[in-house]
């Protein structure tokens, strides 16, 4: 029996969990160091993939930025560390559903984009895999549609953030 299979779904496990807690955690530290702890099973996940250059960049610029995201948390929310607070909005089932609904339509935009059914081209003997990966995340013929997805999705994170950080007029 190959022991991968089990790895991976024991790193899945973790992050997953790990995530969830991030979200529910009341502490900012705590979610913080659960938040390392998911980046870390992402990162044993690109090592399982055998893309070593994404492993090396989730560990070195996502766990390592870690440090300064509390920070910047910290200096923006200027709130103190405990959330005493409610943790759920009442309208939270209505925005479950809107998620799932806009999961669903990315899923659907995914599964019909044409770069999805296609096989990984073989490498030429002596190319730079770094050079071809760059070429691919900008070619419109390979990964360009998912790159662009990601950048929205880390704009409107960095909206959200600021959103949540402003000062409330009274």
């Amino acid at each position: 029996m190959d022991v991968l299979p089990i790895i991976f779904v024991i790193a899945a496990a973790i992050s997953l969990a790990a995530a969830v807690m991030v979200v529910t955690a009341r502490n900012l530290v705590h979610a913080a160091l659960w938040l390392i702890l998911t980046l870390f099973g992402v990162a044993a996940l690109y090592v399982l993939l055998e893309a070593g250059f994404f492993a090396v960049v989730q560990v070195v610029v996502y766990i390592g930025a870690i440090a300064i995201l509390f920070i910047f948390a910290a200096m923006l929310t200027r709130r103190m560390m405990q959330d005493t607070g409610p943790q759920l909005h009442k309208a939270w089932p209505l925005a479950a559903v809107v998620a799932v609904l806009l999961f669903a339509g990315l899923m659907a935009i995914l599964v019909s984009w044409p770069g999805m059914d296609s096989a990984k081209p073989a490498l030429a003997e002596g190319a730079d895999p770094l050079r071809q990966l760059g070429l691919a995340l900008v070619s419109p013929d390979a990964y360009v549609v998912p790159f662009q997805l990601a950048s929205v999705l880390l704009v409107a994170a960095m909206v959200g953030a600021i959103f949540v950080a402003r000062e409330k007029n009274p």
